[in-house]
């Protein structure tokens, strides 16, 4: 769920997508640093990335070029979550932190102050600050001197910030003081589970073009299958659905049984995750 190749699939708003949002909202209204934990591939980076709407916004963001009129809707899109996604970079260095999330938050403010300013408006006073949460996304990365710095950050700008990270992160952070005394919400990000599964996974046979009938042993087996390989991993059960739907066109199959998930599992690297 959280890759990018499991980006580039329909959105599926599950329990644990709104557990993170309302999780996210509190953060931001309280303006505390919170901490978003989970095993990998559960989803935590995709739902971030949808709460702050970035997938629409961060080619925008990144290029920084001339605007066009199809701008206004990703400026929209920023006012309504007022967030910031940011991933470092494996061994970021402090110089780029202090480069790149001030750029960040400057350029998300300045799309926000075009949306939220009324039109033909001059401007004759300083832009006012408009991002009020700050998402890090493998906080696990930052070194020692890299959460101080968004301690600081976080302390000068008044923003909300949530750090999401690996199970563990929470204990790490219980040795900086300064920070954890700051913490005030922790959320752990869990693997799909029962009813929610089966409801992803009527999504994913209808995505292929078939029905799924819990009342068929063909499909209730396979789903069975699924299940015990994936363990409600969102993004193991995207990657198997790839493999499932390119097994069925090479041998022009019309239904999901047991041996085709098997021969899909067969396809894939699946370590611990």
């Amino acid at each position: 769920m959280a890759d990018g190749s499991a980006r580039a699939t329909s959105f599926i708003s599950t329990q644990e997508h709104r557990r993170f949002t309302e999780f996210a909202n509190a953060v931001r209204k309280h303006r505390y640093i919170g901490l978003c934990h989970g095993m990998a591939g559960v989803g935590k980076t995709l739902s971030a990335r949808r709460y702050a709407r970035w997938d629409s916004a961060v080619d925008l963001l990144m290029t920084w070029g001339a605007r066009q009129e199809s701008d206004l809707k990703i400026y929209a899109d920023l006012a309504r979550a007022r967030a910031v996604f940011y991933t470092p970079t494996v061994g970021s260095t402090l110089r780029e932190l202090r480069q790149d999330l001030p750029r960040l938050l400057d350029r998300v403010d300045i799309c926000i102050d075009h949306h939220v300013r009324p039109k033909g408006q001059i401007v004759v006073s300083p832009r006012k600050h408009h991002v009020e949460l700050l998402i890090v996304d493998e906080a696990d990365r930052l070194s020692n001197t890299g959460l101080e710095y968004l301690r600081d950050l976080f302390d000068r700008k008044g923003i909300g910030l949530i750090l999401i990270g690996m199970p563990g992160i929470e204990k790490r952070m219980g040795r900086y003081a300064q920070l954890f005394s700051r913490v005030g919400f922790a959320h752990q990000y869990r693997p799909l589970q029962d009813e929610e599964l089966t409801f992803v996974l009527t999504r994913r046979w209808r995505d292929l073009g078939l029905a799924m009938d819990e009342a068929d042993f063909t499909d209730a087996q396979a789903v069975a299958t699924i299940v015990r390989i994936t363990g409600g991993n969102f993004r193991l059960l995207h990657r198997l659905f790839v493999q499932i739907e390119r097994i069925l066109r090479i041998n022009g199959l019309n239904a999901i049984t047991d041996d085709v998930v098997e021969a899909a599992r067969s396809t894939l690297v699946i370590g611990v995750t």
